[in-house]
């Protein structure tokens, strides 16, 4: 398995990841932010995402985005294929934005929302807390992102204090966590979109 941080190179990709993420939220049946490919090519070429490979195939991906003046960062978008899923990709993945996340912007406080089980015990691992969705960002640069996912309503109606999904906050001062990844290996197994992606993990 081959991780690292994604480039223009890999704008390829886009498409392919996008189709993930829309199969994933069919296979779930939660809510999933739509993306662009347009956008996760931007993600690529300015430095802010990572991705894996098996054997030359596309395995995982995973972006940063910041907010209030980078005091905020979330990792957003895991997605992981499904031929390969509880084999370590997803948390290799992980470790591997979370990393990239604390080079890039030290101070910040790391958070995501999420409804993902899986995503929810990794970012456990690695130091993050439950938290209420009054301790993340206010700004409407992410909350909007959220509009494409069909929980929406359920979050306005709140008054965007709680949703389906969990809100999760790494704080700059914890100690991070560096995660056991299981040896893995991929031999015959096939590559299909993975049903534990998530939204902003």
């Amino acid at each position: 398995m081959t991780i690292r941080v994604a480039t223009a190179a890999d704008a390829q990709y886009a498409d392919l990841l996008c189709q993930w993420y829309v199969e994933s939220a069919k296979t779930r049946g939660t809510g999933i932010a739509k993306r662009e490919p347009a956008y996760v090519a931007q993600k690529m070429a300015s430095g802010d995402s990572v991705i894996a490979f098996v054997e030359d195939e596309l395995a995982g991906f995973c972006y940063i985005e910041t907010f209030d003046d980078k005091t905020f960062v979330v990792n957003s978008g895991l997605v992981v294929n499904a031929g390969i899923r509880k084999s370590g990709v997803g948390r290799a993945v992980k470790q591997a934005v979370f990393d990239l996340s604390r080079s890039k912007y030290p101070t910040a406080k790391i958070f995501g929302i999420t409804t993902s089980l899986a995503v929810m015990k990794i970012n456990t691992e690695l130091g993050y807390k439950p938290v209420t969705f009054s301790e993340l960002t206010a700004s409407e640069d992410f909350w909007k992102g959220c509009k494409s996912c069909k929980n929406y309503g359920i979050l306005m109606e709140n008054e965007r204090k709680m949703c389906l999904c969990t809100g999760m906050l790494f704080e700059a001062s914890n100690t991070p966590v560096q995660l056991q990844i299981p040896s893995f290996s991929a031999d015959n197994q096939s590559i299909s979109p993975d049903s534990a992606s998530d939204s902003a993990s």
